[in-house]
């Protein structure tokens, strides 16, 4: 059976080359920037993705010839940026001429890194269909030229032989290059990419009891869906938001485990200032294959205090423009969910990542009971998240009392709150209000004295006690000035 554009179905890698192939070597240098997209991450995404962004330096061996001739560098990303492309020679032995770049993408893909090798085509009985040199790989097929110097566009094909043991994949940077001697030399590499990122994982296991604490464990997530395999790299992760001009520039960006004592103490990654951002340089290199994820130790573990909290609201801080007289306006009942929130300190600067909160059952296993944004926090700065709504606890709000005094330019108004608790224990809620009328306003009377008062914020802290209910009363007064009058 024959089909037309078919990808390569065996391939015995690389033979005589008419254009030198530079041969890439480990330990890179990357450094990695810091990307939320979901795609990086996703266990689900085939192929290379076009988010996160990285600055790869590698060292490449090179056989070069006196003069002017082509150098193939292959294995590169498919999501390369090409005018960023940078060949260096330490030595100074040569220098580029030109380059150009080839991307590996399409149907056969896989043979871009080929291009300028002498290739055997082969079709489906075994037949050779044509030998020479390959000049492109697409998706409009093969373009191989003969000894003699004719071109045969080839559609239909099973194989592409070579005898060398190396295969060059991804897209490739054909270089022409002036060199001063013949011999082998090593040049050094740079390019941006995208299809690689990272960001912070950290996970934080509650321990039981009244007290808040908790074992807190801080990762580094890599994530290479760029086409590139990379061994023995060696990385420096940036935490921070530099700006990237171009739209397809990177965007700004879980895992279970049983509670378990602390292990031994692992070198950690070193940190320092990088300009506006921080670094984290890893203690070791580290292996990163296409398609993966990897996660790598960031801060070593720990055990921090932490504060928790439920609250109920019912609005957001508003002030308007002038004094809100209309009785209308919130003057029905309100019933909702109270939720569970969690709030500790940075011990250090935390980069930008994802908190996953566990705690243990009455199994002692470790179950999964929220996770928040963990926004980049300097040190001493603290960390609040949301972590769901609470079963057992519900709030009701209801009016009791409004009343506008326009001569007098005073305004009442009254609330009740009833909080109920179907759990075996007394909880205690944070009742958050948003007096919203006006900017000018006092507490004339409540139930329970306020916790907090701010310009557009008042707060009650309220025990309610176990399979039962607490009311919360308060009113508020607002006044203002004849230059402030509601509009009538």
């Amino acid at each position: 059976m024959t089909i037309q554009h078919r990808t390569a179905l065996a391939i015995a890698c690389a033979v005589c080359f008419s254009a030198s192939l530079a041969q890439a070597t480990d330990n890179a240098s990357i450094t990695l920037y810091r990307s939320d997209s979901a795609s990086l991450y996703a266990s689900n995404s085939g192929g290379t993705v076009d988010e996160g962004y990285a600055v790869v330096r590698e060292q490449r061996s090179m056989d070069l010839q006196a003069g002017v001739h082509d150098v193939v560098l292959g294995n590169l990303p498919n999501n390369l940026d090409a005018e960023a492309i940078a060949l260096g020679f330490p030595g100074g032995e040569a220098k580029v001429v030109s380059q150009r770049l080839l991307l590996g993408q399409g149907a056969n893909a896989a043979l871009t890194g080929l291009t300028g090798s002498n290739i055997s085509v082969l079709g489906d009985n075994g037949q050779p269909l044509a030998n020479g040199t390959l000049l492109r790989a697409g998706d409009e097929g093969l373009i191989v030229r003969n000894a003699s110097g004719g071109t045969t566009l080839i559609r239909n094909y099973a194989a592409v032989n070579t005898t060398s043991s190396n295969f060059p994949t991804g897209s490739s940077l054909v270089l022409r290059v002036d060199a001063s001697r013949t011999g082998n030399t090593t040049a050094v590499l740079s390019y941006p990419t995208s299809g690689i990122g990272w960001r912070a994982a950290y996970v934080a296991t509650l321990a039981p009891g009244n007290s808040c604490s908790m074992q807190f464990e801080s990762r580094a997530s890599i994530a290479n869906r760029s086409g590139s395999n990379w061994q023995d790299a060696k990385l420096t992760l940036i935490a921070g938001e530099p700006n990237f001009a171009r739209a397809n520039g990177p965007r700004p960006m879980m895992m279970m485990k049983a509670m378990a004592a602390p292990v031994a103490a692992e070198a950690m990654p070193e940190q320092s200032s990088m300009g506006d951002y921080r670094s984290y340089t890893l203690p070791a290199p580290v292996d990163l294959p296409d398609g993966s994820v990897s996660q790598v130790p960031l801060y070593a573990t720990r055990t921090l205090s932490c504060e928790r909290t439920t609250l109920y609201t019912t609005g957001s801080p508003w002030t308007p423009s002038r004094p809100m007289i209309n009785s209308i306006i919130n003057s029905g009942g309100m019933s909702s969910g109270i939720t569970s929130a969690l709030r500790f300190t940075a011990f250090d600067s935390l980069p930008a990542g994802y908190l996953r909160v566990l705690t243990a059952d009455r199994n002692n296993v470790p179950q999964f009971i929220g996770e928040g944004r963990v926004d980049d926090t300097p040190k001493g700065t603290d960390v609040t998240m949301t972590l769901g709504t609470v079963f057992d606890l519900q709030g009701d709000q209801e009016r009791t009392n409004f009343h506008v005094d326009k001569a007098g330019r005073t305004m009442d108004e009254a609330y009740r709150v009833t909080l109920t608790n179907a759990g075996d224990s007394v909880r205690t809620v944070t009742v958050r209000e948003y007096p919203y009328r006006w900017r000018t306003w006092t507490v004339t009377s409540s139930s329970v004295k306020p916790s907090k008062q701010t310009t557009d914020t008042l707060e009650f802290k309220v025990d309610v006690p176990a399979n039962g209910k607490a009311v919360l009363d308060y009113a508020v007064r607002y006044t203002w000035t004849a230059d402030n009058d509601p509009q009538s």
